[in-house]
């Protein structure tokens, strides 16, 4: 069956892989099911983040499914578009033939999350937007953990062109339609019961309910025990990805 996993919190926290995590996509792979790894992280190549799963030794065998590829889909070929975004989203607006710019006029303007965000380019999205194009969000998580703590999110960083233009964006990531028609894309054709595995009650349970799959929290990342109960409410709870998948097989195996 499909296991969606986010990364994020889940796979990784920054540069650290969680521990174990390796081992239960390997036990996942090897047990014929298949593993899709859906992020909301728009900044990222897919192919760095390929070579980054590699480097934890994960094989994503063509699995990886980004927010960036979700917000691309809502672009015409020949759009002209300002992308306020990193390398990843940029590479996936260019593949569906937009004419990616940093300034100047757009029909619609790309928000995703960056790091080297800074006052011009927010000062070009603002005006853009401001004159009549189209706000665009990857997605609008405020933080996503790293091995040093929370960092902000592409959700901060969207919030400043909100602020600024009080225009609302379409969403295209977690928990928004774009991405769940991408990711069902993905899944087709796999048999049996789909798993959301995520860190984030606010994007990966609210995806998995509206994707009508089974939704399993991990504590790894944004979410401590003593932060339960979350809404909307898990199907399970475990530790982590390990944890969670050593129950599945033994359940499998009964």
């Amino acid at each position: 069956m499909p296991w969606a996993l986010d990364l994020d919190g889940v796979v990784w926290r920054g540069v650290e892989g969680v521990p174990g995590s390796a081992e239960a996509i390997q036990l996942l792979q090897e047990s014929g099911e298949r593993v899709l790894f859906v992020t909301n992280n728009s900044g990222r190549p897919v192919s760095d983040t390929e070579e980054k799963l590699a480097g934890l030794g994960i094989d994503a065998m063509g699995g990886v499914v980004t927010s960036g590829m979700a917000a691309a889909g809502l672009v015409s070929s020949g759009e002209r578009v300002l992308g306020m975004c990193g390398a990843g989203c940029r590479e996936e607006l260019e593949r569906v033939g937009a004419e990616v710019v940093l300034e100047g006029p757009a029909e619609a303007v790309v928000v995703g999350f960056h790091e080297d965000f800074d006052y011009w380019r927010l000062t070009a999205a603002v005006q853009a937007v401001l004159d009549g194009a189209r706000l665009i969000g990857t997605n609008d998580d405020v933080t996503f953990p790293a091995h040093d703590g929370l960092r902000p999110g592409a959700g901060s960083l969207l919030a400043a062109v909100r602020a600024a233009t009080g225009a609302e964006p379409e969403l295209a990531g977690k928990p928004y339609g774009p991405m769940c028609n991408l990711v069902q894309s993905f899944a087709e054709g796999h048999k049996g019961h789909c798993v959301m595995v995520g860190d984030r009650p606010d994007t990966d349970g609210r995806f998995a309910r509206a994707m009508g799959w089974r939704w399993s929290l991990v504590l790894s990342g944004l979410i401590a025990a003593g932060d339960l109960p979350v809404e909307p409410e898990p199907d399970t709870v475990h530790d982590d990805l390990l944890a969670l998948v050593g129950d599945h097989l033994d359940t499998r195996s009964r």
